[in-house]
């Protein structure tokens, strides 16, 4: 499954927290991305002291991997919450953590990406990011931040330029490694064949409901590492559904297991040896989410899960416009719906 990092901290209770080795860091060595990550994206998009609370909590917990956008608005709170978590002796330095963020489909344009990564970096009070990821394999008309967005914004996006760039950001040092997400196989084929430095990354929806076989495999054999967003549905988002969390199935074996849905949801994703990274306010739920490391389902639970039917969550109707760079679904996604 990966090897362990043991999280130092001074709660009262101890996470040892699998890692997965990342190809390509700016170093020129393999580094380690936590299994385990915190998401701070909440919606509406807003930053607040909640998120910088829970984060606090995460930390205290054991959490070392941490992910966040500038569509977000939540890098300034992760970045307070560094600090204060550096000052309070949560964690002895800033090397201890794994920081993600995104480049938004309005910096993704290649005079963009480099003013984009160091606003980033202004926001979160650092000298580096761990991981830095195109968010979505579009672009829209430079200044724009709102989600949904006016369709009329829609551009297509100049993959070669924009990833060049990319990867002038890990030289540079501002990023260790890069990576993409929401990309097709097609999408992550097409970026390989002009890519001096592959993604390390690609993140997607994945959960027992969309199970990404074919992606998952693909990525797998050019050594691309996904890292599950929504494992759990994101229930109460534009980009989730209730699905997850109302599957009969993940329900019955939760019970059997005595374990909560939403722990049978993250076992799954992690022994399926992807990484994931999973959003919580409740102290509770932080933990409970954690909880998942010292135990397995057993091979009929997983070919239970096997047989779920498949449904992407968020379709991504957003990005599909008569006059934009996908016309359909089909387009966005390759045929992968």
């Amino acid at each position: 499954m990966g090897s362990f990092l043991v999280a130092e901290n001074v709660s009262s209770r101890s996470i040892n927290i699998p890692v997965l080795p990342l190809a390509s860091s700016s170093t020129g060595k393999t580094s380690n991305i936590p299994v385990l990550g915190f998401g701070t994206a909440t919606y509406p998009f807003v930053g607040s002291e909640i998120v910088k609370e829970a984060i606090l909590d995460a930390i205290r917990l054991g959490y070392r991997h941490f992910d966040t956008a500038a569509l977000y608005q939540t890098e300034r709170n992760l970045g307070e919450a560094i600090s204060e978590a550096l000052s309070l002796g949560l964690i002895e330095s800033r090397q201890d953590l794994f920081i993600t963020s995104k480049l938004w489909c309005s910096d993704a344009h290649p005079h963009r990406v480099l003013p984009a990564i160091r606003t980033t970096l202004k926001n979160l009070g650092l000298e580096y990011l761990d991981l830095y990821l195109i968010h979505w394999p579009a672009s829209v008309k430079p200044g724009n931040y709102d989600f949904p967005f006016d369709k009329e914004y829609l551009l297509p996006m100049d993959f070669k330029g924009v990833w060049e760039v990319m990867e002038e950001c890990q030289k540079l040092g501002l990023t260790k490694s890069i990576g993409i997400s929401n990309f097709s196989c097609k999408k992550i084929q097409n970026l390989l064949a002009t890519a001096k430095i592959p993604p390390a990354v690609n993140q997607v929806e994945m959960n027992p409901l969309w199970q990404q076989r074919k992606l998952r495999e693909f990525c797998h054999k050019n050594g691309i590492l996904i890292t599950a967003y929504s494992p759990l549905g994101a229930k109460g988002t534009p980009w989730g559904s209730n699905g997850v969390m109302e599957c009969e199935t993940l329900k019955q074996i939760a019970d059997a297991k005595g374990k909560t849905l939403a722990q049978v949801c993250l076992r799954w994703a992690y022994e399926q040896e992807v990484s994931f990274v999973v959003k919580s306010f409740s102290k509770e739920r932080i933990s409970e989410n954690a909880d998942i490391f010292e135990w397995e389902l057993f091979p009929e639970e997983v070919e239970k899960i096997n047989q779920i039917p498949q449904k992407r969550g968020f379709p991504g109707f957003e990005f599909v416009a008569d006059h934009g760079p996908y016309n359909t679904l089909e387009e966005l996604w390759d045929g992968e719906i």
